[in-house]
C-alpha cells in the first residue's frame, strides 16, 4: 500500500485554524525575543570623537558609542593618549583617500593598555603597554586594532611620548634612511620644520654627521628649532633663492609636506643625484569649506582620491638632470599595501634610538576629547610647535558662557571656531 504523503496537496487551501496557529506562533516567538532583549544587560558605552559629516569643526562631536567587539586577531586597547596630525584635518574635510562615509570615529594612532584579546591573537597579553596605528577609530576610550598594527611600548616611554612615535617618527625614519638614504655631508630642504614630523626629522638628522638643514617655519617657531636647523628660513620667503645664496648647486634632498606649486620648485633646487620626496599635502587643507568643496567636487578621481592643480613633472627632464622623485604615505603602506613586517622593523629601530636618548618627541599640547576643536584649530593655523595630543581621561577646560547672539554669530558653514582664511605654507 503506498505511503500517504504528509505534505498538503498542491493547491490546497490554508484553513483559518492553521492561519491563527501560525500567527500565534509568530507572536509568541517575537515576544520571547523581546523578553530576552529586555533581560540582557545594555551594551557598555565608551566616549569617543565622532565625525558626523565632512566640513568644519562643528561636525565633530564627542559621543557615547557601544564598546567595540573584538574580531579574530585583534587587540582591545584602553587609550591613554592619542595623536593628532594633518591627516585628521584632511579626514574632517573629506579629502583623504578611501574615506568612509560619516558618521565615523576619528583618529589614527594611540598609546594605551591591552584590555582584551580577540580569538587567536598572539604576541600580546592583557595589561601590556602598547602603541598602535589604527585605520580610523583611535580617538576613543577603547580601540580595537589588528595585532599587526600594535607594538609594545617599553616601561621607560611615557604614554605621551608613545603616542608621538608612530605617525611622526616612522614617517621621518623611512623618509630619511630608507628612501633618501641620508649620508654624511649631505644637505636637506625641510618644509614645516617646527611641526610634529618636522621635529622628528630634525632629531634624526642630528644622528648623521655633518648634515646641513635648510628649514622653513613660521617666525614664532624659529626659537624652538634654531639649534637643529643650519639655515632657518621664514615660510614666506623665496626659499629657492635663499638656498642658492648659500649653495649654488642646491641640496641633496627635499622633504615636502606641502605639495601644490611647491612640487616643481622643490625639484628645481635639487643637486644632480638629488631626491625630492613628497610625504604630505598640507596646502590642500583650508578653512574655506564651501569654496574648497565646490573645487574638489569636479576633481574626484576613479579611485576616490581628490587631486589638485600642480605643474606636471617631466620624466625626461628628471632623466636628463639625474634627479629622482618619490612619495611616502604611511597609512596606505600599512592598511592598503600590507607592509606590516617592514613597519614593525622600523618601529624596533625607533624604540632603540629612544632607549639610547637619540630622539625625544616634542609635545606642543594635550587636549581633552571635548576640546578637540581647539587642538585641531591650532594645528590648522600652524601654531603648534611639535605634536598635539588628546587625552581621553582629561577633564575639559571650562568654557566661558556665551550669549545667544554670539553663538548665532559664530555659527555657520565653517563650524564656529574655525577661521575661514586659507592655510598658508608652513606647518
Amino acid at each position: 500500500m503506498p505511503e500517504k504523503d504528509a505534505a498538503a496537496p498542491e493547491g490546497a487551501q490554508a484553513t483559518p485554524e492553521g492561519d491563527a496557529a501560525a500567527k500565534a506562533a509568530t507572536e509568541a516567538g517575537k515576544a520571547a525575543e523581546e523578553a530576552a532583549a529586555a533581560a540582557a544587560p545594555p551594551p557598555k558605552q565608551m566616549k569617543c570623537v565622532v565625525l558626523t559629516g565632512f566640513g568644519g569643526i562643528k561636525m565633530i562631536k564627542v559621543q557615547q558609542k557601544p564598546e567595540p567587539k573584538l574580531a579574530e586577531g585583534e587587540v582591545l586597547i584602553r587609550a591613554k593618549a592619542c595623536g593628532m596630525s594633518f591627516p585628521d584635518l584632511m579626514l574632517r574635510q573629506g579629502v583623504i583617500d578611501n574615506v568612509p562615509k560619516p558618521p565615523l570615529v576619528m583618529g589614527f594612532e594611540c598609546a594605551g593598555l591591552v584590555e582584551a584579546l580577540g580569538e587567536n591573537t598572539t604576541g600580546f597579553n592583557v595589561g601590556d603597554r602598547v602603541i598602535a596605528l589604527s585605520d580610523y577609530k583611535a580617538w576613543a576610550e577603547l580601540v580595537a586594532v589588528p595585532a599587526t598594527s600594535v607594538y609594545k611600548l617599553p616601561e621607560n616611554v611615557s604614554w605621551e611620548d608613545g603616542a608621538c612615535l608612530l605617525m611622526n617618527y616612522v614617517t621621518a625614519y623611512i623618509l630619511l634612511f630608507d628612501l633618501a638614504n641620508l649620508r654624511k655631508g649631505q644637505s636637506i630642504l625641510l618644509h614645516s620644520a617646527g611641526g610634529g614630523v618636522g621635529q622628528a626629522i630634525l632629531q634624526l638628522c642630528s644622528t648623521v654627521e655633518d648634515v646641513t638643514v635648510f628649514g622653513t617655519a613660521s617666525a614664532h617657531k624659529h626659537e624652538s628649532i634654531k639649534d637643529r636647523v643650519t639655515h632657518l628660513l621664514d615660510h614666506n620667503v623665496d626659499y629657492v633663492q635663499e638656498i642658492r645664496k648659500v649653495s649654488s648647486d642646491g641640496v641633496d634632498i627635499v622633504l615636502d609636506c606641502l605639495c601644490g606649486e611647491d612640487t616643481n620648485r622643490g625639484i628645481s633646487v635639487l643637486k644632480p643625484m638629488g631626491k625630492y620626496l613628497l610625504y604630505g599635502s598640507s596646502n590642500i587643507v583650508t578653512g574655506e569649506t564651501k569654496s574648497f568643496f565646490s573645487f574638489a567636487k569636479s576633481l574626484h578621481m576613479p579611485d576616490n582620491i581628490v587631486w589638485w592643480q600642480v605643474d606636471k613633472v617631466n620624466p625626461i627632464k628628471l632623466f636628463d638632470d639625474n634627479k629622482s622623485v618619490g612619495g611616502f604615505q604611511l597609512r596606505r603602506l600599512m592598511f592598503r599595501q600590507g607592509q606590516h613586517a617592514y613597519v614593525r622593523a622600523v618601529v624596533d629601530k625607533i624604540m632603540d634610538m629612544y632607549r639610547h636618548g637619540k630622539i625625544r618627541p616634542v609635545i606642543d599640547s594635550i587636549w581633552a576629547f571635548e576640546d578637540v576643536g581647539e587642538g585641531m584649530q591650532k594645528l590648522h593655523d600652524r601654531k603648534n610647535i611639535g605634536k598635539i595630543l588628546l587625552d581621553p581621561s582629561k577633564e575639559p577646560a571650562p568654557k566661558p558662557e556665551k550669549s545667544a547672539e554670539k553663538e548665532q554669530a559664530e555659527g555657520g558653514e565653517n563650524g564656529g571656531t574655525e577661521k575661514s582664511e586659507p592655510a598658508v605654507n608652513g606647518e
